[in-house]
């Protein structure tokens, strides 16, 4: 019994070292038929041939534990051996040529452009929440709430009538100018939503890219040097660009900002509804009363505010001709725009 005993222990310390030593699958049969199929077998031979009850319990107690322990290592063994199996299941260095690589979607590298050439005139790029609260989609820019403009913006409530989805960027900008003090050059790119029909021109979802410059000695001819400059960077030095009056709550003086027809070079076409200019931004010096409403000496800081419709914009750069087709998952175009 004693030497029973002693061989099981023996074997134990046998197969702890062997394990350590294994290389692969092979080595792992080798271990199962040396310490599972022989050495057991032979136990239970001997078990088999003592007489004593008590001594044959007590024996066939510790083989049945050498009997665990062996299955238990040898499994964790094989477990291990899997793992690292599957995780080197693909050689990662192998170059395979046919892989089909993806594109950049036309409004990210529309955007990306706009993002670099403002980035080069000193501008920073802020973010703001698309859940919006009206102080900052309305009331601060301008427009309290019996204020007619209110009806230009077709708005998607969540909670009415404090809680919406933003109507545009602008309320970005109001938000950055409470924790910013001037000078403030910033742009305000994101997704923006209003109450529209899908139809050639118009999503209910679309994106915007407005921004804001606010410090002392700030003019119109700012204005006007920084628009001109994304123009023409953007659709190319030969545009003409012009600057016409019009009416935002938020600006004053404010302007619509026409580009000559990409399409006619100004002739007159189909795009431009032959009047050969093309609406692309809308702008204006910050009115005081918004400058005055994030705590702004307006005597003491001036500043102008500008957007544009990125989709609109695209339909431009592109020439895709209606803006449906930007919401398209159309690969092929892509890579060819």
């Amino acid at each position: 019994m004693l030497d029973i005993v002693k061989e099981i222990g023996k074997k134990k310390e046998e197969l702890i070292e062997k394990i350590s030593n294994v290389k692969d699958n092979k080595d792992i049969e080798i271990l199962k038929s040396e310490y599972i199929k022989k050495f057991l077998g032979s136990l239970y031979k001997e078990l088999k041939n003592i007489e004593d009850i008590s001594l044959k319990k007590e024996l066939g107690k510790e083989i049945n534990e050498f009997k665990n322990f062996a299955n238990e290592k040898i499994e964790i063994l094989k477990d291990n051996f899997e793992s690292k199996r599957n995780f080197n299941k693909y050689d990662v260095s192998i170059f395979k040529e046919n892989i089909k690589i993806g594109c950049s979607h036309p409004l990210i590298k529309l955007y990306k452009k706009i993002e670099n050439i403002f980035v080069s005139m000193g501008f920073s790029i802020v973010q703001g929440p698309e859940i919006e609260l009206d102080k900052y989609n309305f009331e601060k820019l301008n427009m309290p709430s019996h204020h007619p403009a209110r009806d230009m913006q077709d708005t998607f409530y969540v909670t009415h009538p404090n809680i919406l989805l933003r109507s545009h960027t602008s309320s970005v900008q109001v938000r950055t100018m409470e924790i910013e003090s001037p000078p403030i050059q910033v742009i305000s790119p994101g997704t923006v939503y209003r109450v529209d029909d899908i139809d050639p021109q118009h999503t209910p979802m679309f994106y915007q890219v407005e921004g804001l410059m606010v410090g002392e000695g700030i003019s119109f001819s700012n204005l006007k040097a920084v628009l001109i400059k994304l123009l023409k960077e953007v659709f190319g030095t030969s545009i003409k660009v012009r600057f016409r009056p019009t009416y935002y709550p938020y600006t004053e003086p404010s302007a619509a900002i026409d580009m000559s027809c990409v399409e006619c070079g100004g002739k007159g076409c189909r795009t431009c509804g032959n009047s050969g200019w093309i609406v692309v931004l809308g702008s204006g010096m910050v009115h005081p009363n918004v400058l005055e409403g994030v705590g702004y000496d307006s005597e003491k800081y001036t500043g102008f505010a500008f957007g544009l419709g990125l989709n609109r914009l695209a339909l431009l750069y592109y020439g895709l001709g209606e803006i449906r087709k930007i919401y398209e998952n159309n690969i092929s175009l892509w890579k060819q725009l």
